[in-house]
């Protein structure tokens, strides 16, 4: 369900002009739209507002409703506006921003003026249902180093129903936020003074990575891909070669010159996998040579852009390059989407869509001026598609500045379309580094070279898979497999602890509940924190040797020798389910 973003729109200005009723001295700032409702800034001079003061808000806003004012949208002068808004400091600035001699306005009441476009609205009364949610702490303009405002946020609706509805969505969107069920089953956390879009992974987090590359790199080598490890760093003449310096400067951190030579973070792979290649002569009988490592790496995002794990400033990112021959490209494209397709099976995630990535030809700064290579680029990847009779769209100037790429899209928790999995064309790194094979006639030949990211970064992955899967994570990916909760600490923790040293024996991961709590506390815990299977131990349990066990979402509980529940985890595990 989306919001009217026009009947929001108003719903700011109906806002604005309610507050300005109960506190005349406060200042207004702008508004704000997105896809939860409206926002507005304000500068109150004697006090702040905060959520007890919404119910009388609220009444303002419905008496104006019910005034049933006529809403009139026209244009004004700058010069008439700025005297309208004399004595409000953030408006002037506002009018004064615009480029425009004339700017559009609504009015309504008495006196209420306030910048807006024409909503195609005329009655206040179109709005049934309001609601105000929180208050929160905004820069001017979003910049840190202007002042400070509050900013109170709300949403509207056509239909008291409608409100109901959406307030149920925005609930299941807390329920799937990532950052909240990182937070809440202790996966992932950030702290400023480590550094802002650098992520910390907790135990369980490790553990979910741990699976995570252990189950790519598995694949990888079964299909004959070669896992290096190269420096987190390279030095600025490296990425000169590539061109990187000059397309992809922006994203990189600033370098530092130590022994008379200038080194960067590394923000990918590329350059390290094609001097590994570069390594030793190739013939045709290496190709396709396909090199793979799981690797640390690190891009300057904006901090107003790092959004929990899914923008970060430290990425981990199983990067794949392949070195073919142009009649090998085919095949290996086919290749690299199988691979990503198995792997979006097995995890059970959503694609949203496929796209083919192009270049922009008027676009001669951002992609490497070469119409012939953009062209058979493109070409090829198009026919590849078609091959595989995939359902995509072609998009325009979303290639990298070296090729076109396959993006496979996926949507988040907060609407957003991002690209997780991404196959790349590329003959232009071949060429900047004078990439060679000798070819079956004799002749020293130009490869080509094509770039995989099977499943993007780990942390946008795992975002989305805990978005996805509301961190209901499967048997074989989840931090704690087992609960051995203790109905007594004293009495039954000898048997706990041969029960999870049976388990740890299996690879099976295993957490034994001994805290002083109350029994119906630790099963709480387990429910919360989503482990998948709950033991219980008590008298019972210990006098006849075996597990009453519960799994997660279930009620009933079942009775079972450990062996046979271990057999069972391992044949779960195995089938990753």
């Amino acid at each position: 369900m989306e919001i009217n973003k026009n009947l929001n729109k108003l719903a700011s200005l109906l806002l604005a002009k309610s507050i300005k009723d109960l506190y005349p001295d406060a200042l207004l700032g702008e508004s704000k739209i997105n896809e939860d409702g409206f926002a507005y800034s304000f500068k109150f001079n004697e006090k702040n507002v905060g959520a007890n003061d919404f119910n009388k808000i609220k009444k303002q806003m419905q008496k104006n409703i019910d005034r049933a004012y006529e809403i009139k949208y026209e244009l004004m002068s700058k010069n008439e506006l700025l005297k309208v808004f004399a004595n409000d400091k953030y408006k002037c600035e506002l009018v004064n921003d615009s480029k425009d001699d004339s700017i559009s306005v609504c009015k309504f009441g008495n006196d209420f003026i306030d910048l807006c476009e024409n909503l195609g609205i005329e009655k206040l009364s179109n709005i049934k249902a309001i609601d105000l949610v929180n208050v929160s702490g905004y820069y001017w303009k979003g910049s840190s180093e202007n002042e400070q405002l509050l900013m109170i946020h709300g949403m509207a609706f056509e239909s008291a129903s409608a409100l109901e509805e959406f307030k149920k969505q925005l609930a299941e969107h807390a329920e799937r936020d990532h950052r909240k069920i990182g937070k809440d089953l202790e996966i992932f956390t950030f702290d400023d003074i480590i550094g802002q879009g650098l992520p910390i992974w907790l135990p369980n987090g490790e553990a979910i990575k741990y699976e995570i590359e252990s189950y790519v790199l598995k694949t990888l080598r079964f299909n004959n891909y070669h896992i290096v490890s190269t420096p987190v760093l390279g030095s600025k003449r490296l990425y000169e070669t590539s061109g990187h310096w000059n397309h992809y400067r922006e994203n990189m951190f600033s370098p530092v010159e130590i022994d008379n030579e200038t080194l960067v973070l590394r923000p990918m792979t590329c350059p390290h996998h094609l001097t590994v290649y570069k390594s030793s002569p190739k013939s045709y009988r290496d190709l396709p040579y396909r090199i793979g490592e799981l690797a640390v790496l690190h891009r300057y995002e904006a901090s107003g852009g790092l959004i929990g794990l899914e923008r970060v400033r430290q990425l981990q990112l199983i990067d794949t390059h392949t070195v073919c021959s142009p009649d090998q490209v085919k095949a290996e494209i086919k290749n690299c989407y199988k691979i990503i397709k198995e792997m979006y099976a097995t995890f059970g995630i959503e694609i949203y869509s496929i796209d083919l990535s192009l270049h922009d030809p008027k676009n001669k700064e951002k992609f490497f001026d070469n119409p012939k290579m953009w062209k058979d680029a493109e070409k090829q990847l198009r026919a590849a598609l078609k091959t595989l009779k995939v359902d995509y769209r072609e998009v325009v100037g979303e290639a990298a500045f070296y090729g076109p790429k396959i993006d496979f899209q996926v949507k988040t928790n907060l609407g957003k379309i991002i690209t997780v999995s991404t196959i790349q064309l590329d003959f232009l790194l071949p060429d900047r580094f004078k990439l060679q094979y000798k070819d079956s006639d004799g002749q020293i030949k130009q490869p080509i070279l094509i770039h995989l990211g099977t499943i993007g970064t780990l942390e946008r992955w795992i975002s989305v898979l805990l978005e996805q899967t509301k961190g209901i994570l499967p048997l074989w990916l989840s931090p704690n497999q087992v609960d051995v909760i203790l109905v007594d600490n004293n009495k039954h923790k000898k048997y706990g602890e041969k029960i999870a040293l049976a388990l740890r024996k299996h690879d099976i991961r295993v957490y034994v509940d001994n805290s002083d709590e109350r029994l119906s506390k630790k099963i709480f815990y387990a429910q919360t924190h989503k482990i998948p299977y709950q033991i219980v131990i008590g008298d019972n349990e210990v006098e006849n040797k075996t597990i009453s066990y519960r799994e997660y979402g279930k009620q009933e509980s079942t009775n079972i020798k450990l062996p046979a529940f271990i057999k069972m985890l391992k044949n779960r595990i195995k089938a990753k389910n």
